[in-house]
């Protein structure tokens, strides 16, 4: 088994209301004279007090081509990147020349060189070290990307093994649509990063939980539910109302049958990671997996403080169900995301 050795978590430099936001969204994808109740519904309902961006709120009124905000993208990226990865090995005892694979994930930004080949000179990493960025998993590539990890570790046990996670959300703001999927985006997503150190079994780590298994499935004719329409303006959300009910649909199984092949049931599980999709999303996984009252507090409570930072928002809140009281010795807990597919990944983990 590979072992969760740290996490550290960074979030953009500007940190601004809902209000705020709501009032900058009104301005710039409405009509003119247009009813703005349904906006303040939507950016309400998402129960999000705060986000932080990449950019003072003011910038993004002026308009900018793809290629101009791509440019902020790697930029911040590789200082947030930068800054998550070294804060993860510092807290895991670990320095950059340690490291024997940085996996980055992101997708709201593309770089070649790519954003963890920068990071890797940056911090001083070994010319060997291997690299694996991965654009288009989204939400679920902080699940997806502790199980590659794993995958990893399970041949190498003596390696150290990073996930980067950097999501820049606000860069993908698209000036006058006020589609409904727009909208909803707009109430929700948020910018920041983090990062993940694993150590393989036969490689010395500080205490944390181990992986134990995971499991990932992509789903059948859903393919339309998220992700982008690659513009001439850059990246234009897709979000189908549907979700929710693909969540209701087929989770309650995939939980269940990762649980079942290590002898453990739902109730055994003491401690639920979930990625903040948003309240629908995390109602029906609440619905789905007849979770117990506060089953998802940690969850819940990063939604409202920071948002949905898409890849990276799993992780913080592995963050902070760390800082948490350990469940005790041997207790298990499920990571779970999903995302573009649309599919989702499991990881089991134990105490």
């Amino acid at each position: 088994m590979s072992r969760i050795a740290a996490v550290h978590s960074v979030l953009a430099p500007h940190r601004y209301s809902q209000r705020e936001v709501t009032d900058l969204v009104a301005r710039l994808c409405l009509p003119e004279g247009a009813d703005r109740r349904p906006l303040d519904r939507l950016h309400r309902n998402a129960r999000v007090r705060f986000r932080h961006t990449t950019l003072p709120l003011e910038d993004y009124a002026a308009p900018a081509d793809f290629g101009t905000t791509n440019d902020v993208f790697v930029s911040a990226a590789v200082e947030l990147g930068a800054a998550a990865v070294s804060g993860a090995l510092r807290a895991a005892g670990l320095t950059p020349r340690d490291v024997d694979l940085l996996m980055f994930t992101s997708v709201t930004g593309v770089a070649a060189p790519s954003v963890d080949a920068r990071i890797a000179g940056l911090l001083g990493m070994r010319p060997n070290v291997r690299r694996l960025p991965v654009f288009g998993l989204g939400c679920v590539a902080g699940a997806a990307g502790i199980a590659r990890l794993h995958d990893h570790l399970h041949g190498r046990p003596d390696h150290v093994a990073v996930l980067l996670c950097v999501e820049l959300c606000s860069l993908t703001f698209q000036r006058g649509d006020a589609s409904p999927a727009n909208l909803v985006a707009t109430g929700l997503f948020g910018d920041g990063a983090a990062a993940v150190v694993l150590c393989g079994a036969r490689r010395a780590a500080p205490p944390g939980p181990t992986v134990v298994d995971t499991r990932a499935h992509l789903y059948p004719d859903t393919g339309h539910v998220m992700g982008w329409d690659v513009t001439g303006s850059g990246f234009r959300v897709v979000l189908d109302p549907s979700v929710p009910k693909v969540v209701r649909e087929y989770l309650a199984d995939d939980v269940d049958g990762l649980l079942g092949d290590h002898g453990l049931k739902r109730e055994d599980v003491a401690v639920w990671v979930c990625h903040p999709g948003g309240p629908r999303v995390l109602e029906a996984v609440d619905e789905a997996l007849d979770l117990p009252d506060g089953a998802l507090e940690v969850t819940w409570r990063s939604l409202e403080g920071i948002g949905n930072l898409s890849s990276a928002s799993v992780l913080h809140v592995l963050r902070d169900t760390l800082a948490r009281r350990p469940p005790g010795d041997g207790a298990p807990g499920v990571l779970l995301a999903m995302g573009p597919g649309f599919c989702s990944e499991l990881v089991l983990l134990r105490w």
